[in-house]
């Protein structure tokens, strides 16, 4: 006889039922003005939004507001066409850029990020290979794709060292919530409009939960993850408990967690 599934404990189907209905209410169009999403959302070509997608991810720390118009202002200085200039920008034409700065991103970080993408794009067609090149078939998660592409990033002999720490990695046991969210954005398909879907070589259940302040309290509220320390290991433990409830897109949850953390839920 076969052993019948194991029903939902009362507070596992309050908490799921609760997800599904946040993740339905803010994974719709009227999310993406007042979050750093929006802006790949400004461009239709594929490499454009994986470029300001990742920039936009990378500076996404502070308020929305902030990380928004830092974001403008790099499209400005990129002629408002960030593929065109990496491909084709000159020496010349990175003055402009000793000027930016947000907290502790500044022209040393910039100028390699455009030292990266200007090498890694004349290339490789789409920063999808930068990520799943390094993962293997087996792979549950992306972990070896972020350890690779981070291996990745650094290796130049023009990469200054302080700018590793805006580029995370589960081998410092960071959570790599920016990353993550960038890879959602990238990955995640569905018909709501906000993630963009447009990556195939990875799978949305191979993704792993963006773990940010709001993201960890209300899932500590919830019972989804346990550890005392937010970290790799943490963001692994909160999606294996969301891939509970979705096994195929565990992440989309991440629109609940954030949304109820931002309404204040049991604050």
């Amino acid at each position: 006889m076969l052993n019948a599934e194991p029903e939902l404990s009362p507070l596992s189907a309050y908490v799921s039922d609760l997800l599904e209905k946040k993740a339905d209410h803010y994974n719709r169009p009227d999310f993406i003005p007042y979050d750093p999403v929006c802006i790949p959302h400004l461009f239709t070509i594929r490499q454009d939004i994986e470029i300001m997608g990742f920039w936009a991810s990378v500076l996404a720390w502070g308020q929305r507001k902030t990380i928004i118009n830092k974001c403008h202002e790099l499209i400005g200085l990129m002629d408002h066409a960030p593929y065109d200039f990496m491909i084709n920008h000159q020496d010349s034409d990175l003055k402009p850029f000793l000027n930016f700065k947000h907290r502790t991103f500044n022209a040393t970080d910039t100028l390699y990020f455009l030292h990266f993408f200007q090498h890694y794009y004349r290339k490789h067609d789409s920063l999808e290979h930068a990520f799943s090149s390094q993962m293997g078939k087996g792979d549950v998660t992306i972990e070896n794709g972020l350890i690779g592409f981070h291996n990745m990033f650094r290796d130049s002999e023009n990469f200054p060292a302080r700018t590793a720490k805006h580029i995370a990695t589960p081998l410092r046991k960071s959570s790599c919530k920016r990353l993550n969210m960038f890879l959602r954005w990238m990955v995640r398909k569905d018909d709501k409009g906000v993630d963009f879907g447009i990556w195939n070589t990875i799978q949305p259940s191979q993704l792993v939960c963006p773990c940010d302040v709001h993201v960890d309290r209300v899932a500590r509220l919830l019972g989804l993850i346990t550890r005392p320390v937010t970290d790799w290991q943490t963001a692994k433990e909160l999606t294996a408990s969301l891939r509970l409830l979705d096994p195929a897109d565990p992440v989309k949850y991440d629109f609940a967690l954030f949304g109820l953390g931002i309404e204040g839920f049991a604050k």
